[in-house]
């Protein structure tokens, strides 16, 4: 019992850590533009990466990241050294790059840790070989996005100061869109509400995912569940089941029958809503919230480029450092709602090890709570060196870089996180800096300082890994 309480203790420095070393992510581009001082910032930062605690409910990157390592090619009694050496050379590699200054990955130390430590224990068999390709995938890929959104949103800008009506159209078309991909994106259906994500293959109706604390999951529903009927009606699509909510009211008692592992179960249960009105369940649904706040965040930016053009340099610069407090917040929520969830597969990962619990999807209610409070505590700590970095050596930022900046980041990591991938906010918002930069001229960006980053990012995952197998090994004879 004591080693666990160590290997959790171990994930929530890591997280702290993880919040310091990252602080320079959220608040690097509002300091260095002096919107928010030093110490505004991270408090601001803070709370909005503690925000993400109610925003981001599937824990999908926690998922794929207790996945990095398969338990069944690993002794069970080792399990839980595994994970404690690939947290040590975690946090082992965080301090070395942030006392030189090195905004590198805190996800992929993470990940190359756990990854390097599984195959010390198990064989290169023992590492999920799709995850660690799809991570380390977004070394590049993640700061490509980043520059190719900021750099898309600094030229809207920078067009919408033309005093001629395109600029306006451009922007009502920038409203369609975001309006057309809400509305593709938002779910209403009851059954997703209630988490349920179904599948359909030959007629059979199954549960793929059930998020943890959903209500699907209060109501005694499970992950791989073959769902055969409800009220005595035939399920043979998701409307049928849409249809056996509606019905049933929030509340009362309706009657389902599945086959789970073979055998077929028959249960009563409650149907069970988060919120009274059905207008709340839609709007505050974890998948529907944070696509309407990032929306939101867009369309604010939409219709502040309406009247750009009618604004002299000091009004813009003015109204710019406003928008920056919207678009570092944007930022800081991703940030959370990614780098927390990384934490909580590796304490998720050391509980089922340990037999506290036997699926991620049982993760104890506490393990959210306690990665959400240890990363804010972490980045109100802040990582001062790297802010340097990250605000003025990469390209120099104004508030109006800043915001299409943190913004571009936003949208990356928010879609990230939608598709489940642990991207690296440090290289998500360095690619974005780096993109506003290149509107002025390429010239304008520090390629010289980016390279030697990109060298760091390049090591981060190998480095961890072998740092991991050498701690694994040491530990290993002391158990």
């Amino acid at each position: 019992m004591s080693f666990i309480i160590i290997v959790i203790a171990l994930a929530l420095i890591f997280d702290y850590i993880n919040g310091f070393h990252d602080a320079a992510n959220s608040i690097a581009t509002v300091v260095s533009t002096k919107v928010l001082t030093p110490f505004q910032a991270v408090i601001w930062a803070a709370i909005f990466n503690f925000a993400a605690y109610f925003i981001f409910k599937d824990h999908g990157v926690a998922d794929t990241v207790a996945k990095t390592v398969k338990p069944n090619f690993i002794d069970q009694k080792l399990m839980l050294v595994v994970v404690f050496s690939g947290l040590i050379a975690a946090i082992l590699w965080n301090l070395l790059t942030w006392w030189f200054g090195i905004p590198s990955s805190s996800s992929h130390t993470l990940i190359g840790g756990f990854a390097g430590a599984g195959i010390a224990a198990g064989g290169i068999n023992a590492v999920n070989s799709e995850i660690i390709i799809r991570t380390a995938s977004f070394i590049l890929l993640a700061p490509l996005v980043g520059m190719l959104m900021a750099f898309i949103i600094s030229l809207w800008f920078l067009f919408s100061f033309r005093k001629d009506l395109l600029p306006r159209i451009i922007s009502i078309c920038f409203i369609a869109g975001i309006i057309f991909f809400l509305v593709s994106v938002i779910k209403t259906s009851r059954t997703d509400l209630s988490g349920i994500k179904l599948a359909t293959t030959t007629g059979v109706l199954q549960v793929k995912e059930i998020p943890n604390n959903s209500p699907a999951q209060k109501m005694g529903f499970k992950k791989e569940d073959v769902l055969l009927s409800a009220n005595n009606k035939s399920l043979t699509d998701k409307k049928d089941l849409d249809e056996v909510f509606k019905t049933t009211g929030k509340n009362n008692s309706f009657s389902y029958t599945v086959v789970r592992k073979g055998d077929t179960l028959s249960k009563t249960a409650s149907y069970i809503t988060n919120y009274s009105s059905r207008f709340t369940q839609v709007v505050f649904y974890g998948e529907n919230f944070k696509w309407l706040l990032l929306g939101f965040i867009l369309l604010v930016m939409a219709v502040f480029t309406f009247w750009l053009n009618t604004l002299n340099a000091h009004n813009s610069n003015a109204w710019f450092k406003r928008l920056q407090l919207i678009s570092s917040a944007a930022f800081s929520i991703g940030h959370g709602g990614n780098d927390a969830q990384k934490v909580m597969g590796i304490i998720t990962a050391a509980l089922i090890a340990n037999g506290t619990i036997a699926s991620f999807e049982q993760m104890p209610f506490w393990v959210p709570l306690a990665c959400y409070t240890a990363i804010s505590l972490g980045t109100m700590s802040g990582g001062w060196k790297i802010i340097k970095t990250m605000g003025t050596r990469i390209t120099k930022v104004t508030p109006f870089e800043g915001v299409a900046a943190e913004t571009a980041g936003a949208i990356t990591l928010f879609i990230t996180e939608a598709f489940k991938i642990p991207v690296s906010t440090t290289h998500t918002i360095t690619g974005a800096i780096m993109g506003v930069g290149a509107t002025k001229r390429l010239s304008a960006v520090r390629w010289g300082v980016t390279i030697n980053l990109l060298w760091a990012w390049i090591l981060t995952i190998p480095v961890s890994a072998l740092l991991a197998a050498g701690i694994f090994y040491i530990t290993k004879l002391f158990r």
